[in-house]
């Protein structure tokens, strides 16, 4: 999704008028939480605040005062009921105000903003899955780095949101990566995969480790962890399979790998919002914590007197159960 100062900035370029809409306030059950915002021209709209008639009625107000560019902000109560044809049962406050450039400096800003705060992903593994993946993840809000040791190996054109990079010993970006990361390991080697996980686990900080395989390279990886000394209790924070957090009980066999992406993205999420079940364990029963705060859609902003802030979800630590779902093997990437 392009940034909204980017789309307002070539709209101001070109001399399209345009209002910032954004939701003040949301009450009971809403399409969007409150600092969303969209932009809206006469003939163009950038964002969302839900869609459907809600939508509809916010363009429709503010494309009626796009004529007016010195005009005083205007605030509009609208209940999600039978008026708008909607059964949401919430309410929402919208802000509308021209958008000039000192707002598109603060969107600019507010944006920056929450891009440092995303969470960092590393990614080790450019194969069919590590594509599939880098392309699930891409419109997500997170700080994406793809990393493999084979230059070769990325495709041609890349997502805009991720970044590559080569490195002859992809450890190493363990080893620096910043408190917090989440780690997600599928490379074309299963030496290289211990050892990623390893290093990952082995920091005590990771948000999320995760490593593409089948309960047989699991165990694999547990008793060479254990023979080489490693702390048994971290090998209760390891994913392996990957994606197994949406399913519950059920079993997907589908070892696609678009579906593996989507499935491993979904798990990532949950687990950034602190909703997941710990790391399905094999035979080491473990207890996972998550306290990590997840930034919204960086076209999320709380907008009041052209004071911009990002917003986010924060999530405090808790204590789950261990995990009893089973999950399909999954091929080597």
């Amino acid at each position: 999704m392009t940034p909204l100062s980017e789309a307002l900035t070539a709209w101001q370029r070109r001399g399209d008028a345009a209002i910032l809409v954004t939701v003040t306030r949301a009450r009971g059950s809403t399409p969007r939480a409150a600092g969303t915002c969209m932009l809206v021209s006469a003939t163009a709209t950038a964002g969302t605040i839900g869609g459907g008639v809600l939508e509809w009625e916010a363009i429709r107000q503010a494309r009626a005062r796009l004529a007016d560019t010195g005009a005083e902000p205007t605030l509009l109560d609208l209940p999600l009921g039978p008026a708008l044809g909607q059964c949401c049962g919430g309410a929402v406050s919208l802000r509308l105000e021209p958008a000039d450039a000192i707002v598109a400096a603060h969107l600019a800003e507010g944006e920056r903003q929450a891009l440092s705060r995303q969470p960092a992903l590393l990614l080790f593994g450019a194969g069919h899955v590590g594509r599939a993946l880098a392309a699930a993840l891409a419109p997500l809000p997170w700080r994406l780095s793809w990393i493999d040791n084979r230059a070769a190996a990325f495709p041609e054109t890349v997502p805009d949101a991720v970044t590559c990079r080569t490195l002859a010993e992809p450890v190493d970006a363990v080893t620096t990566a910043a408190t917090g990361t989440f780690f997600l390991i599928m490379t074309h080697s299963h030496p290289l995969d211990f050892a990623l996980a390893r290093a990952a686990l082995g920091r005590g900080d990771a948000a999320y480790v995760g490593m593409i395989g089948s309960l047989t390279k699991r165990r694999r990886f547990e008793r060479l962890f254990r023979d080489e000394g490693g702390d048994v209790t971290a090998l209760g924070r390891l994913r392996c399979p990957i994606g197994t957090a949406p399913l519950g009980a059920t079993t997907i066999r589908d070892k696609s790998p678009a579906v593996i992406a989507a499935l491993t993205a979904a798990e990532l999420l949950i687990t950034a919002l602190g909703h997941a079940p710990p790391a399905n364990a094999g035979d080491t029963a473990g207890q996972a914590r998550h306290a990590v705060c997840f930034p919204q859609d960086v076209t999320d902003r709380n907008v009041t007197d052209r004071n911009v802030t990002g917003t986010c979800s924060g999530c405090a630590p808790r204590d789950v159960g261990p995990d009893r779902t089973s999950s399909p093997r999954q091929p080597k990437d």
